[in-house]
């Protein structure tokens, strides 16, 4: 395939950034998107240019740090997969492919495709710890808990902390994230103990860092790739109210 890569560049934060246009030939549709950049930043390289910087590390679709804005979707056009998940083999030949980093005030540009996402860590950080005693592993069946609650617990903590969410809202708000965070906690019990702490907290340093509140379009579900649901924010609502 030929495309036509319209790419962000930024040398830093405080820089004035713009799109810069790349034309790549022979691209397979058996390549892996990163791989596409890989080749097209080989090719950078290899003319003295200055290759595009972009975020990656596992390349298995689990820890979301290659998250990327590609044609207008948090991690590209397919849903429910990563950036590094996404293959070539769903673009045509001849396209044009926009590819911007996330944009939130939260996330500032570190370079190029990179943002800076420690204030999800600020938040997390923010949420503190559980009480629960460390050692051997208890009895399974010691604490009973119900099979849907614990599924509920399970699906909220499969949030990979990737920023889809903020870089999809039209307010950058981070509710999903923050509500999934809140959720695997609040639906177990060992989780009871600081809730309503772990939730004034949480809730307090998103507003500090930035984050902007939930428009309740639904767009962070429908871009996140790990598809946690909305139910989420309402379950952080319910335990932010209950916790004054």
């Amino acid at each position: 395939m030929k495309l036509t890569l319209k790419i962000w560049r930024q040398k830093n934060a405080g820089a004035k950034g713009n799109f810069e246009t790349y034309k790549m030939d022979n691209v397979s549709t058996k390549m892996a998107f990163l791989e596409m950049l890989d080749a097209l930043n080989k090719k950078l390289v290899e003319e003295n240019k200055d290759p595009v910087a972009f975020d990656h590390d596992c390349r298995e679709g689990i820890c979301g740090s290659c998250g990327m804005y590609i044609n207008g979707h948090p991690h590209g056009p397919v849903p429910a997969i990563t950036t590094c998940s996404l293959s070539m083999r769903y673009f045509k030949d001849g396209d044009t492919i926009w590819i911007e980093p996330w944009r939130a005030k939260p996330f500032p540009v570190i370079k190029d495709l990179i943002v800076d996402r420690r204030a999800f860590d600020k938040i997390q950080i923010a949420g503190g710890f559980i009480s629960v005693n460390t050692g051997a592993a208890p009895e399974a069946n010691s604490i009973l808990i119900q099979k849907n609650k614990s599924d509920d617990a399970f699906d909220a903590a499969i949030c990979i902390g990737c920023g889809a969410c903020v870089a999809a809202c039209k307010n950058a708000s981070a509710m999903l994230f923050v509500s999934a965070k809140i959720s695997q906690f609040a639906l177990l019990p060992q989780g009871r103990v600081e809730a309503k702490d772990r939730v004034r907290a949480m809730v307090e340093k998103m507003d500090e860092v930035g984050f902007g509140n939930c428009s309740n379009t639904g767009a962070c579900e429908a871009e996140c790739p790990k598809e946690i649901k909305l139910v989420n924010i309402a379950r952080l609502f319910r335990e932010y109210y209950k916790a004054f």
